[in-house]
């Protein structure tokens, strides 16, 4: 009888052992489903734990389309370009060697984030919203801060803020995809 009972236990507990390898669990689903945000059109996914959200540059695309495309679909968005930081320029300038281009440009669409900063004043410490454009492993990149994630610094932030911050990360990324295949 005990050699029945060991060999039941067993034989499920292999059973057990590989429904659990062949399956991810219910939990560890839900887990990536919230910390992953699909965002599609052939771009990668959002990971929502991050305030980066980073995508490589189509082969054949270079830097100076890039900043053509950004230039004019940032326009035809309604965004203003107050400002660049040619972060790798002023690197060489003190001897040190960027590796690359490093750079950040940033973008201001007011009708997107007006909500934000009249509810939390706060907020522009964030403001205006960047997009860096650098290369790493001989591969040139756009980067985002992303506005949604920002927001988590704020106590208790209003809905309306919410939403709005959802709308301006939803447009910078749409503002990224078009940029990195190198649209006008």
């Amino acid at each position: 009888m005990n050699r029945f009972i060991l060999t039941l236990c067993f034989a499920l507990s292999v059973s057990y052992l590989s429904a659990c390898a062949s399956s991810p669990s219910a939990d560890m689903k839900a887990r990536t489903a919230t910390t992953k945000k699909v965002v599609g059109m052939g771009m990668p996914d959002i990971d929502l734990t991050t305030a980066i959200y980073e995508v490589p540059v189509k082969d054949g695309v270079s830097y100076q389309d890039l900043v053509d495309s950004l230039k004019s679909i940032s326009e035809g968005m309604n965004f203003v370009n107050p400002a660049n930081f040619p972060i790798g320029e002023h690197m060489k300038i003190r001897g040190v060697d960027p590796q690359g281009i490093k750079e950040v440009r940033s973008f201001c669409n007011l009708s997107m984030g007006t909500e934000i900063i009249l509810d939390h004043p706060e907020f522009l410490v964030f403001a205006p919203c960047r997009i860096a454009i650098y290369e790493k492993n001989q591969q040139l990149y756009l980067g985002l801060d992303r506005p949604t994630f920002d927001l988590q610094s704020v106590k208790n932030p209003t809905e309306r803020a919410k939403k709005s911050a959802q709308e301006l990360e939803d447009a910078l990324i749409q503002l990224m995809e078009k940029a990195r295949r190198g649209d006008f």
